[in-house]
């Protein structure tokens, strides 16, 4: 079983065997001062992790590493720990705290389905997860100010499109229906917007509408970058965003390894900055990482060596 592949060193350190070929990785988890600038490496590690989520109350950033769940002080001290999943072994990048911090939702793919993806809610200490989506691909991206309501992307009808689904059950209500992919929803912090991010317009740009899915908004309008990913932060006033230079992907992709941008604006509209470059892309930020603050967020960025 996949969890028996790891080892958690006393050091804190999460460790993969590489697979024959593949080139040596390390993973630096990493936490930024949007206002200063200043960049702190939390932990390296040696293999892929990815996605931080900052827990309610500071303490512990949650990533995800070869299908599994952790934990770490985010300080940087202290040991790994694994969140149990119970079954489910094949979690990727897209996992979001409640906001109460009580539970945590997972994009997963159960070990009979390991090429699609559902969305399920478990304990934050771990436990037996509880089925969200009936259907499948589905991609968790954004959890409701009042905890009722998941917003994901999800491949229904040929295309990717927004839905969002009640966490006690029901029936999904699909939001977007533009040509293009659609993809990132989050919620803003008060509930009037999700935020999202389209490639309707040719280059992947970033949007919001309100929750039915009405006033659907381009934000952004940078022709030389496709914009993935928009985090809120706590307090409503920022976003931050993952930006690729154009043709160095296509707009409907996200890949790992490429040089990338952090990009900043205020919720309220005004220009972009780019406040960190990095070697990452898909599992830097796919996931909201602001700290409670609001003042830092966390991210993941690689060295790669052959």
């Amino acid at each position: 079983m996949k969890r028996f592949m790891f080892t958690l060193l006393l050091i804190g350190a999460v460790t993969a065997r590489a697979q024959d070929g593949e080139r040596k990785i390390t993973s630096l988890l990493e936490v930024l001062d949007v206002i200063t600038g200043q960049r702190s490496t939390i932990r390296e590690f040696d293999c892929r992790i990815e996605a931080p989520n900052w827990t309610k109350d500071g303490r512990w950033l949650v990533f995800n590493s070869h299908g599994l769940l952790y934990r770490i002080d985010a300080s940087g001290r202290g040991n790994v720990r694994l969140i149990d999943t119970a079954y489910l072994e094949n979690c990727n990048n897209d996992h979001l705290l409640s906001p109460d911090g009580k539970t945590i939702a997972v994009s997963a793919s159960p070990d009979h389905e390991k090429r699609s993806s559902y969305i399920y809610i478990l304990p934050i200490e771990g436990g037996n997860p509880r089925l969200i989506t009936p259907y499948g691909p589905s991609y968790l991206h954004g959890w409701s100010p009042d905890g009722k309501t998941l917003a994901y992307c999800a491949f229904r009808t040929g295309g990717m499109d927004i839905y969002t689904i009640d966490i006690g059950g029901g029936e999904e209500v699909r939001l977007t229906d533009a040509e293009g992919l659609d993809d990132g929803p989050e919620y803003s912090p008060d509930g009037e917007y999700i935020w999202f991010n389209s490639a309707r317009t040719g280059l992947m740009q970033v949007w919001r509408m309100r929750p039915d899915g009405s006033e659907q908004t381009q934000i952004t309008f940078d022709d030389t970058r496709n914009a993935w990913f928009p985090h809120v932060s706590p307090d409503g006033q920022w976003v931050v965003y993952l930006a690729y230079r154009k043709g160095d992907v296509e707009a409907g992709q996200h890949l790992a390894d490429k040089h990338v941008e952090l990009r900043l604006m205020p919720s309220a509209g005004g220009e972009p900055k780019t406040i960190a470059e990095l070697f990452g892309g898909q599992g830097s930020i796919n996931v909201n990482s602001w700290a409670p603050d609001s003042k830092r967020v966390a991210f993941v960025s690689y060295r790669m060596e052959e």
